[in-house]
């Protein structure tokens, strides 16, 4: 199908959902014409990068896509517009995702400030989907001033987000083991802001407290101490506090430079993620060749082992003298 990348983009930067979504449907599906699409969005190097993103994870339960519509809520309130990334779990067998965030936020559905896009993990470790980063470059040039992503809640292995985001929440819930959970590895280290939802409930005081003795026996290197807020995000409680520690964090990472170096570090992975990707691509083409088949049988015969195996077929899939 012949796809008008002008027009779409120009459509998208015009501030027509219509046209973004189609965007973001082409990123997902790995488009032909996702090279032109991003050599046009990047035409406008005034826009590009300069979205505030907000990365919101945790567990199961604790009220992510709740905290995320309150915050689209209270950023609308300040006039600001808002885009949306809610990755959802894909099933290991159908392949298939719920794709139900968007359910938890009706509220928004009719504002035409606020873009809201679930999309597939698609076996995508982390809690993100892989096309989350080229996603999110498509909302940043068409304007949104803020981008929240909600990763999929699937543990303590989602720490990609902090490679994603300027500002991760960690959100946690009393009564679910999270102040526990909180002190393990990688956990304390991703949050520039600490939520703890569903203050209303029994224990949330002692989570709190759970926290701030964990935060205590750490000493963070940035220079950036956690703030810990405490939300009822289904009645819209601490919603001020959330947006004033989010402030704050973006205020100092902006003083101190850690967001270029982190916004530097974002785009390397980027480049870094297409390049692999595309050979990948051609190393694709060569499973089931007869080059990788001999290799194989010469590996298992002993005669020849894996990495200078890999070094062959890395030379026949990028050619002679290529570095």
């Amino acid at each position: 199908m012949t796809v008008d990348v002008e027009g779409l983009v120009r459509g998208a930067k015009a501030g027509r959902q219509r046209s973004v979504g189609r965007l973001i449907t082409l990123v997902e599906n790995g488009s032909p014409a996702l090279r032109p699409i991003m050599a046009a969005l990047c035409r406008d190097g005034e826009r590009t990068r300069t979205a505030q993103v907000v990365g919101l994870t945790g567990s199961p339960g604790v009220g992510k896509s709740t905290s995320t519509s309150m915050l689209v809520k209270a950023f609308r309130a300040q006039g600001r517009r808002v885009g949306v990334l809610a990755v959802d779990p894909s099933s290991p067998f159908t392949g298939g995702a719920l794709l139900g965030d968007r359910v938890r936020m009706q509220d928004h559905a009719t504002d035409p400030g606020v873009f809201i896009r679930s999309m597939a993990s698609r076996g995508h470790l982390g809690g993100l989907s892989w096309t989350t980063p080229q996603a999110l470059r498509v909302l940043d040039a068409c304007g949104y001033d803020v981008v929240l992503v909600e990763t999929v809640g699937v543990g303590q292995a989602e720490v990609e987000i902090a490679s994603l985001a300027d500002t991760t929440i960690v959100l946690l819930a009393p009564g679910m083991g999270d102040g526990i959970q909180a002190a393990k590895a990688g956990i304390l280290e991703i949050a520039d802001v600490f939520v703890v939802n569903k203050a209303d409930r029994d224990g949330a005081q002692s989570t709190v407290r759970d926290l701030r003795n964990m935060l205590a026996l750490g000493v963070g290197e940035s220079g950036w101490r956690p703030p810990i807020v405490s939300t009822v995000a289904s009645r819209g409680e601490g919603a001020q506090e959330l947006l004033e520690a989010l402030d704050k964090h973006f205020a100092w990472l902006s003083e101190s430079g850690e967001l270029r170096r982190r916004r530097l570090a974002r785009v390397r992975d980027e480049i870094e993620a297409i390049a692999v990707a595309a050979l990948r691509a051609r190393f694709g083409d060569l499973h089931g060749n007869s080059r990788l088949d001999a290799l194989a049988e010469r590996v298992l015969g002993a005669s020849l082992d894996p990495y200078s195996a890999a070094d062959e077929l890395v030379a026949a899939v990028t050619g002679p003298g290529t570095t």
